[in-house]
């Protein structure tokens, strides 16, 4: 009778091989969707605000409580994944969080919709808790940094799929049709994940101790160079959410006066996110970290300079090179925490995504108040003051021992 190879025996999947591909077509997938469903209604959100009678701050609610609930429930649903196993964990959240957001669609108040996406950013808490644990076991540390590169590429095409979908449906009907039909996209890319997921070989279950887990939680901020990066994480989503939020009222407003449906096409330039994500994985795998993250939050920042003018082409620049700098950002810090906590033995991913989707929530709705009160001016000082922060940290975490390789 044959018995299961051991842990040390099942080697980990390495760039160029099928199981490699089919991770990665599977975490593309899960990223497509999450982004599709979390921010698809930050292009509705000038329609919810007539609809409802709402300023852009109140109306921005709908991303942010989104946020929050996955902010919530990424800790907790960590330790469950380490019991019903990591591919259980990602399906479950993925098929929960299509079906809230079809349902959504027959939101008959305002209110009862921040309670679904609520729910819905509880439900992809499951998958965003999960995957870069699932990627740090089953990738080759020597391809890990491509492996999240692409599924951040995900997240990024995600983003402008929601965006434009939405858009698109908005122009032809209205903003439950929007809804509806990006909950059927999600459902799809549910299904292609589910076909694809490599099921885990070095996946060790694990009951859920509170009291392990909160000491496990507790020691990440016992290290300085984590507790850095889970800032880097807040700050960069607060400002990423913040352009995203409160571009769409500007571009409506004189002097620009766009369409909706031309302020939809404006988000083409999430691919920009796409492409950089990638192509920072794989610098980061030949440069280091260390090197990367500086240069990725000053691109962010020539970005947020460059959307300032009163210009559209400026603007549409500003936003590709922000975008570009966001995403590579955001794949070179989140890669940084996999390795560090392993040698550290903590819940370091978990946290930084509590920290990144709080940015998302605390800073977007910041950002309203900025926007609210000084406008795009006021927008672009709240957010560069937060990608300089980004600054100063990526300096100061090169001066730290580094993790070392698996």
């Amino acid at each position: 009778m044959k018995t299961l190879p051991s842990e040390s025996t099942v080697l980990r999947h390495l760039h160029g091989t099928p199981g490699f591909r089919r991770i990665t077509l599977a975490l593309f997938a899960s990223g497509l969707a999450t982004f599709t469903t979390l921010y698809c209604v930050q292009a509705l959100l000038p329609a919810l605000s007539t609809q409802f009678g709402l300023t852009p701050a109140a109306s921005s609610l709908a991303v942010s409580l989104g946020t929050a609930g996955l902010a919530v429930g990424v800790i907790p649903l960590t330790a469950l994944s380490g019991v019903v196993g990591r591919t259980s964990m990602m399906t479950a959240s993925l098929f929960a969080a299509a079906v809230l957001g079809i349902a959504q669609a027959f939101s008959p108040t305002f209110a009862v919709l921040l309670v679904l996406r609520a729910l819905q950013g509880l439900a992809l808490a499951g998958l965003q808790a999960t995957a870069m644990s699932y990627l740090a076991e089953e990738i080759d540390r020597r391809s890990l940094g491509f492996a999240m590169g692409l599924y951040i590429a995900g997240n990024g095409i995600g983003g402008m799929a929601g965006r434009l979908i939405a858009s698109f449906v908005l122009d032809l009907s209205n903003w439950r049709w929007a809804l509806a039909v990006v909950g059927v996209v999600a459902l799809l890319c549910a299904v292609v994940f589910r076909v694809n997921i490599v099921p885990s070989a070095h996946f060790e279950p694990s009951p859920p101790r509170v009291r392990h887990l909160a000491g496990a939680v507790g020691r990440c901020f016992t290290d300085s160079g984590l507790v850095r990066l889970f800032a880097c994480g807040f700050l960069l989503m607060g400002c990423f959410v913040t352009v995203y939020n409160y571009l769409g009222f500007r571009l409506l407003r004189p002097p620009f006066a766009l369409a909706p449906v031309v302020v939809g096409l404006i988000f083409v330039v999430y691919l920009a996110g796409s492409i950089s994500s990638t192509v920072a994985g794989r610098l980061v795998d030949v440069l280091g970290r260390p090197r990367m993250l500086p240069v990725t939050a000053l691109i962010t920042l020539a970005g947020i300079a460059l959307m300032l003018p009163s210009n559209i082409v400026f603007v549409v620049i500003g936003l590709i090179v922000t975008t570009a700098g966001f995403f590579a950002a955001h794949s070179v810090a989140s890669g940084w925490v996999g390795p560090r906590a392993a040698t550290l033995n903590v819940q370091g991913p978990a946290v930084y995504l509590f920290c990144y989707y709080l940015g998302s929530s605390v800073g977007g709705s910041l950002g309203g108040l900025a926007y609210g009160s000084y406008g795009w001016p006021g927008v672009t000082v709240y957010v560069g003051a937060l990608v300089l922060g980004v600054l100063i940290l990526a300096f100061t975490l090169r001066k730290l021992p580094q993790a070392q390789p698996r």
